[in-house]
């Protein structure tokens, strides 16, 4: 049962309404997350806003989805890993790639690169040291990417963190996470 409510979009207005509305437009629904954060639009608004600008990485949607599965995984959130198995499958991402990236995994050494490096952020909450950087420039990553992988990191932990407290309640198909990923 959540702990905090999810607003119903037709009892809102304004930039919240225009932002659910979106939502709706975009997803053809509006996820639990979007209406329970709709409670303080300010925080709709950020969290809407920072999702949109991460659009504008060198990141394609497969790579930003893969690190948005690790770092749910990573923090044990069942609705971050349903959400972004969702919007990964959306982005072409396989249900292979989907269960490797939850476990930090990927094929591909590009993308396997920028999850090694997300893995460290997330697993040292970004005390990450000068061989973890030194070992992403050597993969190709450079200060831009970085970046990108940062907040990346930093907007799906916000995600996770505001789902432990709300307990929303997922409205995608449910990933179970084993053990080993929501440790």
């Amino acid at each position: 049962m959540p702990r905090i409510q999810p607003i119903d979009p037709q009892n809102t207005e304004g930039k919240t309404r225009q932002l659910l509305d979106g939502m709706q437009n975009t997803l053809g629904m509006i996820p639990n997350i979007m209406r329970t954060l709709a409670n303080a639009p300010a925080a709709l608004d950020a969290y809407t806003g920072l999702i949109k600008a991460l659009e504008g990485t060198r990141f394609d949607g497969r790579t930003r989805e893969a690190i948005a599965l690790l770092t749910s995984a990573e923090n044990g959130c069942e609705y971050c890993a349903a959400a972004h198995t969702a919007l990964g499958k959306m982005h072409g991402l396989t249900e292979e790639e989907t269960r490797d990236n939850l476990q930090g995994r990927s094929s591909d050494p590009a993308r396997a690169s920028v999850l090694k490096f997300a893995r460290a952020v997330i697993e040292k909450r970004g005390w990450v040291d000068d061989h973890d950087v030194d070992q992403a420039r050597q993969a190709g990553l450079g200060d831009r990417e970085i970046t990108e992988i940062v907040a990346t990191v930093a907007v799906t932990t916000f995600s996770t963190y505001f789902n432990h407290v709300a307990q929303t309640e997922v409205d995608f198909p449910p990933v179970k996470l084993d053990a080993r990923e929501a440790a």
